[in-house]
């Protein structure tokens, strides 16, 4: 963009924000267009139900996330908007898939083997009586 010629409407200082900005408005464009040009079922045929619960969430989040930027481009505190409370909401459900892919991934603790470990871990005297009876065999 350093090429294009920079438009009097606006602040010189901004040009270098405009123009990320307008850079990162192309780059939904055209994940949007990607998301669109298969059909939702045949996405979420493919999945199995915690991978359709994330792309649910994370369109859900996304779309408002953009309703957010609308509201404050015209002049609406998004922050006083029902919008605040419905991201809240799927931030929340967000965290409930994480917990349980958290779960999925943690290791499993076999009792039995971690009980076994630990008892020939820690040092056991002999009994007194068992000593005496290997010297006696001995003699």
């Amino acid at each position: 963009m350093a090429g294009e010629e920079i438009n009097e409407d606006y602040p010189v200082e901004i040009h270098e924000y405009l123009s990320t900005f307008e850079n990162s408005i192309g780059a939904v464009d055209e994940m949007l267009k990607t998301m669109m040009s298969v059909s939702r079922n045949e996405l979420l045929q493919k999945l199995d139900p915690l991978e359709q619960a994330k792309v649910d969430l994370v369109s859900a989040y996304t779309l408002n996330s953009m309703f957010w930027v609308y509201l404050a481009t015209q002049g609406v505190n998004p922050k006083e908007h029902p919008v605040k409370q419905e991201l809240e909401r799927i931030r929340v459900y967000m965290n409930k898939v994480k917990e349980i892919t958290d779960k999925k991934k943690a290791g499993k603790l076999d009792k039995g083997a971690a009980s076994r470990f630990v008892k020939n871990a820690l040092w056991q005297p002999k009994p007194k009586h068992a000593v005496k009876v290997g010297n006696k065999g001995k003699k």
